[in-house]
């Protein structure tokens, strides 16, 4: 079996996607654990000045990424988010 030239290409970096804009996650699953881990410790001293408890999602969504639970929270939050979406009768897209 011949291998395709895209076999030798590394694979596409991950992305989360927030408020419409892409952030881009590093290829190092230990050091997205890292991130996610740290952005929801630190976000639980939210009420310090630069720290903020916006950290907590945002550290979830990243965890999302290789974290089986959190994968599976994020996607139930995503489908509850449609169709509360839909009922409302809001934007499409």
């Amino acid at each position: 079996m011949t291998e395709d030239a895209s076999d030798n290409s590394p694979p596409p970096r991950r992305k989360v996607h927030v408020l419409g804009r892409a952030i881009h996650l590093p290829h190092s699953r230990p050091l997205r654990i890292t991130i996610g881990s740290s952005l929801i410790v630190l976000g639980t001293f939210g009420f310090l000045p630069v720290l903020g408890f916006w950290m907590i999602p945002l550290g979830a969504l990243v965890l999302s990424q290789d974290v089986a639970w959190a994968r599976r929270r994020r996607r139930r939050m995503s489908v509850w988010w449609e169709k509360r979406r839909r009922r409302k009768g809001g934007p499409q897209g």
